[in-house]
């Protein structure tokens, strides 16, 4: 039997609250309070992701959340989530339009070259791209030299901000993937924000060497895949967990110091005709509410 190495248990960054230095930590009840426009209280920021999952993705180093399934090729779960940028999406549109809110499109960069008139829909509504990556089978990870990641990273801006004709400010990691070096190639590039950290329910600021860098809350737990696909939940399940999500929210909120409250959503899951009726039916308890902020992500 082997034995393991004198430094085995050594770890240089192991302190209290984290084992990094991006940010200094706090917690959020002592936090100085962040006031949104008009006193709101909420500020809503919905993200609906529009994403190509290539019919031959390789998968590495892992398959992120909504990957090809079965043997190449698999028809039947590629053409599912196509539906959402055919069909799903322009439901959610609407929906949207109904109750007067504004998001924040998570958009792969493939996306815009496949689906041109997807981006022309988003930017005549006056709503904001996030990159999301270049498509869902280039992840970003620790094993990636670092001039390859930088090089990814402008492909994809590049991509992007052409096609929008927005300075493409945010950014969306698919499947939420990092390497240590992505906050840094990030801010680099001009993002100011990312979505990719889920530990907190307010905005904060990390370090980078090219200075401040903004983590979004952006939760996985509340959004629709995950909800209605991974935990299996009804859609009345759904619409109830985004209305105790903003209620709480709400409640702890006040004029002066602001919560956000951000939705996240997958068009090929919430887009499908029995279940945009549960969005529909969360959006309108919302809004019923004085002091809701429709937000992007890039708004001050």
């Amino acid at each position: 039997m082997s034995t393991l190495p004198e430094d085995y248990l050594d770890y240089p960054l192991r302190r209290y609250g984290m084992d990094h230095a991006r940010y200094d930590w706090s917690m959020l009840p002592q936090r100085p309070p962040v006031a949104w426009p008009d006193e709101a209280r909420i500020a809503l920021w919905i993200v609906p992701a529009l994403e190509w999952f290539p019919l031959d993705m390789q998968g590495k180093p892992f398959k992120p959340p909504g990957a090809m399934q079965t043997a190449y090729p698999d028809l039947r779960h590629y053409t599912l989530r196509d539906y959402g940028n055919r069909v799903g999406i322009f439901r959610i549109m609407q929906a949207l339009e109904r109750h007067g809110l504004r998001a924040s499109v998570a958009m792969n960069a493939a996306v815009a070259v496949r689906y041109p008139a997807l981006v022309q829909s988003v930017v005549q509504r006056g709503w904001e791209v996030i990159a999301n990556g270049l498509d869902m089978d280039h992840l970003h990870h620790g094993g990636m030299a670092e001039e390859d990641e930088r090089a990814l990273i402008a492909q994809t801006l590049g991509i992007l901000r052409q096609a929008s004709g927005q300075p493409v400010t945010g950014w969306l990691s698919p499947a939420k993937s990092q390497s240590w070096n992505t906050p840094d190639l990030l801010r680099e590039a001009g993002i100011e924000y990312a979505c990719d950290w889920v530990n907190d329910d307010m905005p904060y600021a990390m370090r980078t060497r090219a200075g401040t860098l903004h983590a979004m809350p952006h939760p996985i737990d509340i959004d629709d895949a995950t909800i209605l696909v991974q935990n299996h939940h009804t859609e009345d399940d759904f619409r109830d967990q985004l209305i105790d999500q903003f209620d709480l929210l709400y409640r702890e909120a006040r004029p002066g110091d602001g919560r956000v409250m951000a939705i996240s959503l997958h068009p090929w899951v919430s887009g499908q005709p029995y279940r945009i009726r549960a969005l529909e039916e969360a959006l309108a308890h919302i809004v019923r509410h004085r002091g809701v902020w429709s937000a992007t992500g890039g708004d001050p």
